[in-house]
């Protein structure tokens, strides 16, 4: 369910000095990690709660490891769908992870094992905190710092609700769905405030989004969201940046 490019290099890059560690950075990563967690004992207790054994949600984490997809998935599963139909719908919301993985690809390690093992880890926080940070080595930091933290906090939070299951009782009263949400988009926010171009581009991924939202099935509005990323990129080659 994650997208694994051609390695080109089996060698590893060195590893970036401690600098490149902040307490700014480990302070917004621990925000995505808590927000990821509420949601996370969400998803365990909602798939127990629904009927499916305890196992199902903890194995879906670690080996799919794709949070709205996982969710589709089981709702699919919850709603009488079979297999097939369930990992067609996790794979279809995961295909932005295709250009995500290229986003990011030079900035995870040369060596197969980091590459492997990074390709796991691609997900819109671990994109959204690499590319925020302003040179190469705090790129490839906040890439594994957010990527472990959240892959261990994801999978730690699916077991306990897991375990917990019909207990919580309806998770969806307490309106956990949306911390994850607000806690991204708080963090986008300065680059937004920063950059014209990247505004511009994030309206326009918006406004498609919108638009065909109530026309196509859920995850596409997001795949098509994408197109804003071209009006950035010919924003940038017009400047000569």
């Amino acid at each position: 369910m994650r997208s694994v490019w051609r390695t080109t290099s089996s060698s590893t890059c060195p590893a970036p000095g401690p600098s490149a560690v902040d307490a700014g950075l480990l302070r917004d990563v621990a925000l995505v990690c808590l927000a990821g967690g509420v949601v996370g004992v969400s998803f365990g207790a909602i798939a127990v709660a629904g009927g499916l054994p305890v196992w199902v949600p903890v194995v879906m984490s670690l080996v799919v490891y794709a949070g709205s997809a996982q969710f589709s998935a089981v709702g699919v599963l919850l709603a009488g769908g079979g297999p097939v139909a369930a990992a067609a719908t996790g794979l279809l919301l995961n295909t932005r992870t295709a250009a995500y993985g290229l986003a990011v690809a030079e900035h995870i390690g040369r060596g197969r094992l980091a590459r492997l093992a990074g390709a796991h880890l691609v997900t819109d926080e671990t994109v959204a905190f690499t590319l925020a940070q302003q040179d190469p080595a705090r790129r490839r930091v906040a890439f594994w710092v957010s990527g472990v933290g959240l892959f261990a906090t994801w999978n730690a939070c699916v077991a306990a609700g897991a375990l917990a299951g019909s207990a919580l009782g309806d998770t969806a009263r307490y309106g956990l769905d949306a911390a994850f949400p607000a806690v991204l988009a708080a963090l986008v926010l300065p680059a937004l405030r920063e950059d014209a171009g990247v505004r511009r581009a994030a309206l326009a991924g918006a406004a498609v989004a919108l638009a065909l939202a109530p026309a196509v099935p859920a995850g596409v509005p997001v795949l098509a969201a994408l197109a804003g990323l071209f009006l950035h990129g010919r924003g940038r080659k017009e400047s000569g940046s």
